[in-house]
């Protein structure tokens, strides 16, 4: 008796001990779950903030100015791409709170066909609403094809210390005809068409084809020039190196009538579009954007360095 007894207290205490294992796994996968859930939801969190889902940026409830950057170099893969500032332009512009636009430009140049589209299309929006002014605003520098959209506005303020102008174009790239001998390599280019290896970096220069791209470059230079006086009428005090290439700082910019005024994006918005609340319009890349970019870097460049020049810049 006494050792069925026993027997039985030793099988009660294993069946709590495996019941207490159990309930311990079921807690500790319950935790996991728990933890994994949260993992998840702060995962998401990140991707629809990359993704610009959630935490977007709401215009000011009342009368504000809209600010749009151009940053850096003006090309079709970079943020002042013709695409993004186009579409900032146009959101701007259909807000009915927007009393006023400011571009800050900060740029060295870049494409002229970039540059171009971005000038006709606020020509057009400033045509449509006649009532939205539209103004540049320069920081550091405004050169060439920078200076191409500048020239669009209402008007140009600069800081006293801005570098403005470079109104020219350029082609530039290298000669390794020179390196070529003293390693002893030969440069074999079959091609069909006379002119199919045009300003080809490793055969010697041809004078036909650096005259052609000579009547180009000045082409383009004209359209230039012609885009600048359209912009700035008889404000534009010429001189004869203004369309040369040379730059000028703020206060000169000013006295040649390339820019109208002193004054920053605060000034601009509070005393002459009289909205002192800024809303900034310009785009921004997110997460994703900026994942597939890095993903394609090196396939572009490699694709970018295979071509004979790098093409026409407004600089």
């Amino acid at each position: 008796m006494v050792e069925m007894e026993s027997g039985s207290w030793e099988r009660q205490t294993l069946e709590k001990v495996a019941l207490a294992a159990i309930q311990e796994q079921r807690r500790a996968r319950h935790w996991g779950i728990f933890f994994k859930l949260l993992a998840a939801i702060y995962l998401f969190a990140l991707l629809f903030l990359g993704m610009g889902w959630l935490g977007k940026k709401d215009s000011s409830p009342g009368r504000h100015t809209a600010l749009i950057d151009i940053n850096g170099v003006i090309s079709t893969s970079g943020q002042a791409s013709a695409d993004n500032v186009m579409l900032a332009l146009k959101e701007a512009y259909k807000d009915k709170r927007t009393q006023g636009v400011i571009l800050r430009i900060n740029s060295p140049g870049g494409s002229p066909v970039q540059a171009g589209y971005i000038n006709d299309e606020i020509r057009r929006l400033r045509a449509k609403y006649p009532d939205i002014p539209l103004h540049a605003v320069i920081e550091d520098i405004c050169a060439s094809g920078g200076y191409y959209i500048a020239v669009a506005a209402d008007k140009i303020y600069v800081d006293k210390a801005s570098i403005v102008g470079s109104i020219g174009v350029l082609m530039d790239g290298f000669g390794f005809t020179g390196t070529m001998d003293k390693l002893g390599i030969e440069r074999r280019l079959l091609s069909a068409g006379d002119n199919k290896g045009f300003l080809d970096p490793f055969s010697p220069v041809n004078e036909t084809h650096k005259a052609h791209a000579e009547q180009m470059l000045d082409q383009i230079h004209q359209q230039f020039v012609s885009v600048v006086r359209q912009g700035r009428g008889k404000r534009l005090k010429e001189t004869p190196d203004m369309f040369s290439g040379l730059m000028w700082i703020g206060q000169k910019s000013i006295d040649l009538g390339l820019a109208d005024a002193i004054g920053g994006i605060d000034y601009v918005a509070r005393e002459v579009i009289k909205a002192e609340e800024i809303v900034d319009f310009t785009p921004r890349e997110n997460v994703a954007e900026r994942l597939a970019k890095r993903l394609g870097a090196g396939m572009a460049e490699g694709l970018a360095h295979t071509g004979v020049f790098q093409g026409m810049t407004l600089r």
